[in-house]
């Protein structure tokens, strides 16, 4: 899998820095965190395809986060036949949708499915074969929620067994794969004999939020977070009042949920650099690291 990471500004765009929207491409599925203006954009320079685009998932309705809704609708809807899209959001995103489909005049040519999620504590709202959804609501002026990707467990086939068996590589592997036994040769080969369990990797988004304990459940084990720190700490009143976090409390997150790396994102535009901010949260969980646009990290 690999994230991209389309905009790494808060409210007010930069010379340097898009709004925050993030894309994940998993196995042929498009997942995009977030749409913000000039989406359409980023995703152009950092090579992705608009109609690769298969969920949406908005965690808030401010328009910094969900600003570039109307025109990655309106191209895809151009560039494919009857693109199917699935989005989800908190309460109230279908009568957001509705207002934003109606804002101006064009053929809507995407088959779009709206959710809307009302967690209770961080509730699963999707299954693949490949994959689980979550949200917890979060604690912003607005109804937001946060959102982990967890990849399932699965299971890859122990060469060294094969070939102490001589066993040939072939379609039958697959079931071993799914964790059923096979016969080769008229001899039965147990999967649990012929393979190994392999971790699924997870992915958490935590944007537009005071410090709260349901981020910390989201997050927990995480192979990734992607945290909001709009402010350093010395403005922490701040940040209070407009409902956001600090460097430190993202910090504070991720080692209270045990993530192996936190990703820093939605920088004030006051931090023409960033490096104090990823210092503060070091302090508290030394695998810190600033986001910027168009970055990319493969899991």
């Amino acid at each position: 899998m690999e994230l991209t990471i389309l905009g790494t500004s808060s409210m007010v765009p930069t010379k340097e820095r898009n709004p925050l929207s993030v894309f994940l491409s998993y196995k042929g599925d498009g997942i995009l965190f977030d749409c913000a203006e000039g989406t359409q954009r980023q995703m152009d320079m950092a090579g992705i395809s608009r109609v690769k685009v298969k969920k949406i998932l908005i965690s808030h309705w401010h328009g910094d986060h969900v600003a570039g809704l109307i025109g990655l609708f309106q191209t895809i809807g151009n560039q494919a036949e009857n693109p199917k899209i699935e989005l989800f959001g908190p309460k109230g995103t279908k009568k957001f949708i509705n207002n934003l489909l109606n804002s101006c005049a064009f053929d809507v040519k995407v088959d779009l499915k709206v959710k809307e999620l009302n967690p209770k504590k961080v509730d699963k709202f999707l299954e693949t074969d490949d994959y689980e959804l979550y949200c917890t609501k979060l604690e912003h002026s607005v109804p937001c929620l946060g959102f982990s990707f967890v990849e399932k467990d699965r299971r890859n086939i122990d060469v060294s067994f094969l070939r102490k068996n001589k066993i040939k590589e072939g379609p039958y592997l697959e079931n071993l794969k799914e964790g059923k036994d096979i016969t080769y040769e008229g001899k039965k080969i147990k999967a649990k004999d012929a393979t190994y369990s392999v971790r699924g990797k997870k992915i958490s988004y935590v944007i537009d939020t005071v410090f709260t304990q349901n981020a910390v459940k989201l997050a927990k084990n995480a192979d990734l977070l992607i945290c909001e720190a709009t402010y350093m700490n010395n403005l922490s009143e701040k940040a209070e009042k407009n409902r956001h976090m600090t460097a430190q409390e993202a910090g504070q997150i991720a080692s209270q949920a045990e993530v192996k790396q936190l990703v820093l994102t939605h920088f004030s535009q006051r931090y023409k650099q960033v490096n104090e901010l990823v210092d503060e949260a070091r302090v508290i969980f030394p695998n810190t690291k600033a986001a910027f646009d168009l970055m990319k990290i493969s899991l």
